[in-house]
This record gives structure tokens, C-alpha cells and sequence, in this order.
């Protein structure tokens, strides 16, 4: 019976140790639940923070950019303020054609495509031997013209000097006519004056026959002294012939130098220095006058800006100005502003805008400026016409 009252007892020390390690083992779940928990909060929090901390950096970054950007801003426009450029600029320069001024075969050609040439130098000739022809023709014409002209002044000499002994001459005939009648009527008188019976009837023929020789001798010279006396007509028609021959010799002279300037255009030779482009004859091409054959680019460039209205206002000749090339990156040119066109591009177009049909459109004009490089050109660099480049003009 005892026994069986202990185990009771022990039975019921058993079930008190289970109580205790549940309960420890209850308590130590609590621990282990609120260190969950714990943990749980804390990375809550962290989270918590982490949404919040987001949310305030990108505002302080688009601050500073603005800020930056301000400042730059500030910085472009205090070092551009005086500084006014376009992209709407272009290489520009002379551009001549050469055309031939005589017709004829090409028997000589020194030139090619894109070639460099020299002032003077000998591009083209034509066959001249037709002009040469032409300028013989020429000087014979005028050999023959000289000769006429010292023959026409041979006659003017000896007519200065004939024509007046002439009249000199008719004076003396009509004298000595004039006293042959004189003494002729004496004759007749003295005749007729004296008894018949003391003369003859044919001594009074022969008075009277006299008489009438000597009045027609009288009227003879009265006649040449009168033809005598025209002697300034005379010489003054010798003098028109030789004024007109004299003429002739200048008109002579003016074709020789006609032909001898047709001769000197067969050859043709460059104008300028420059290259040679837009070729378009060969050797044995028969040219004719007139016709464009190439043409020759001078090495003077200069650059031709169209500016808006707006950006005219400070700007003057003379104003320093930076070009950069869009074919040459490296490439920085520097002159100044040469003129300011008076007009804008559309009022010197092929068709000028006409604004009085009431469907006004204001639009910004723009107006051609020339600007000449003075300095930075490179001999290997060239720059062929119409390149774009962009000045920059320094205003004052």
C-alpha cells in the first residue's frame, strides 16, 4: 500500500516537470516570437526608410542640374552677347568664263579638269592661219592706200604751184590779145581813113580780117584768164583728194588692226590665276565665237552670309569676324564684315514677292553680307565655291 502511495507522488513530481518545461518551453517561443517581431520592425523601418530616402535625392539632383544649367546659361549668353552667326553661309567668288572671240579648229590645248593655272599662260589656240591671210590682205590694202595718198599730195604740190602760173600765163595771153586788136582797129581805121584810090580793097580785107582775128583772141584770153582765176577751187579739190586718200590709209590701217587683233585672239590665255573648271572642249574642236568653253575660279574667296533682319542692328564693315568650315572641321578662317547689301535676297529674286494682294505673311528677311578672309587660307586646303561654313561675327 505504501509503494502504491508513492507512485502517486512521483507520478504527480513528473507531471509538474512537464508543466515547468512547457512552460519554459512556452516562454522561450514568447522570446523567440517577440525577437521576430523585432526584426520584423526594424526592417520595416528600414524600408520605411528607404522609400523616404529616394524621394528626397532626385529632387536635390534636378536641383543642382538646374542651378548648372542656369550658371552655364549665364556663361554662354555673357560670352555670346556680342556675337551674332549663321549657318545659312557659303564659299563664294569669281567665277569667269572664257569664250573664245574668233571661230576656228583647236590645235593647241594645255589644260585639264581642275587644273591651276597662271595669269598668261597659253590654255588654248586656234588654227590661225586664215587670220593670218586676213591681216596680209589687211597690209597690202593699206600699202595700196599709202601710194594713193603720196600721189594725191604730189598733185596738191604741183597743183599750189601750177594752177597759179596759169592764171598768170591767161593774164599775159589777154594783154597781149588786147594790144593786137589795139593795133589791129588801127590798122582798119587808117585804112578806111584814106582815099581808095590810094589803098587797095584788099589791103582793107586784110585790116578788117585782122580786126576780127584780134577780137576773137581778146574773148580767147578773157575766157582763160577767166577759167585761170579759179585756181583756190583748184587746189582746194586737190586738197579733198587728198583728205579722202589720207582716210582711206586710216581705214586701211584700222582693218590691219582688225586682223591682227582676230589674229591674237586665237590664242587664248588665262585672265587670272586660278583652276580650271567645267571644261567642255578637246583637242580638233571647232569653236565658235562666243561659245563658253570652261571657266576659271580665281584664288580670291570670300564668304557670302545671309543674316537675318534682326541680326543687323549692331552689325557694321569692318567687324572682326571667325568662320569655320564644315568641310575642314580644323580649318578656322578669320576676317571682317566688307559690305552690307543694300536690299534683301528675295527683293533682287527673279521674282520679287508682291505683298499688296492682301494675303500678307510677315517673314524674317534675310540680307547677303560680304565677308573677306584675311588670314588662315592653306595652299593644300582649297576652297571651292559654295561650301558651307558658319561666321561669327564680333560685333562692337
Amino acid at each position: 500500500m505504501p509503494d502504491q502511495d508513492e507512485k502517486p507522488d512521483h507520478d504527480a513530481e513528473h507531471s509538474d516537470d512537464k508543466k515547468e518545461d512547457s512552460k519554459k518551453d512556452d516562454a522561450g517561443d514568447d522570446k523567440d516570437k517577440s525577437g521576430d517581431d523585432k526584426k520584423q520592425g526594424d526592417d520595416k523601418d528600414k524600408k520605411d526608410d528607404k522609400k523616404k530616402g529616394p524621394g528626397k535625392k532626385p529632387l536635390i539632383i534636378l536641383g543642382v542640374i538646374v542651378v548648372l544649367i542656369i550658371i552655364a546659361g549665364l556663361i554662354w549668353w555673357f560670352a555670346t552677347r556680342n556675337q551674332v552667326s549663321t549657318d545659312d553661309a557659303y564659299t563664294d567668288g569669281d567665277a569667269v568664263t572664257i569664250a573664245p572671240k574668233v571661230s576656228g579648229y583647236v590645235v593647241v590645248m594645255n589644260l585639264g579638269d581642275n587644273k591651276f593655272v597662271h595669269k598668261n599662260d597659253l590654255l588654248i589656240k586656234i588654227d590661225p592661219r586664215d587670220y593670218q591671210a586676213q591681216l596680209d590682205q589687211a597690209n597690202a590694202q593699206l600699202g595700196l592706200a599709202r601710194a594713193q595718198l603720196n600721189a594725191a599730195q604730189v598733185q596738191l604740190a604741183i597743183a599750189r604751184v601750177q594752177y597759179p602760173a596759169q592764171l598768170t600765163q591767161a593774164k599775159a595771153q589777154q594783154q597781149s590779145a588786147q594790144a593786137n586788136l589795139t593795133q589791129s582797129r588801127a590798122a582798119y581805121e587808117r585804112q578806111h581813113s584814106v582815099d581808095v584810090r590810094a589803098t587797095s580793097q584788099q589791103n582793107i580785107d586784110t585790116a578788117n580780117a585782122q580786126q576780127q582775128s584780134a577780137l576773137a583772141n581778146v574773148a580767147q584770153a578773157r575766157a582763160q584768164v577767166k577759167t585761170a582765176s579759179l585756181v583756190p577751187q583748184q587746189i582746194s579739190q586737190a586738197q579733198a583728194t587728198v583728205d579722202e586718200r589720207r582716210e582711206q590709209v586710216h581705214q586701211a590701217e584700222a582693218q590691219v588692226e582688225a586682223a591682227a587683233l582676230n589674229l591674237s585672239y586665237t590664242e587664248l590665255h588665262a585672265p587670272a590665276d586660278g583652276w580650271v573648271t567645267k571644261r567642255n572642249v578637246q583637242y580638233g574642236t571647232f569653236l565658235q565665237a562666243g561659245t563658253s568653253i570652261f571657266s576659271l575660279v580665281t584664288t580670291t574667296v570670300w564668304v557670302t552670309a545671309n543674316f537675318k533682319e534682326s541680326q543687323l542692328e549692331r552689325m557694321r564693315p569692318g567687324d572682326a569676324v571667325d568662320v569655320a568650315v564644315d568641310a575642314y572641321p580644323d580649318l578656322k578662317l578669320h576676317g571682317h564684315v566688307d559690305s552690307i547689301q543694300l536690299g534683301s535676297g528675295s527683293r533682287f529674286s527673279a521674282f520679287p514677292a508682291e505683298n499688296a494682294t492682301g494675303n500678307f505673311v510677315k517673314i524674317v528677311q534675310r540680307v547677303p553680307v560680304k565677308i573677306l578672309i584675311d588670314n588662315g587660307l592653306q595652299p593644300d586646303l582649297p576652297l571651292p565655291l559654295g561650301l558651307s561654313v558658319v561666321p561669327k561675327v564680333m560685333l562692337k
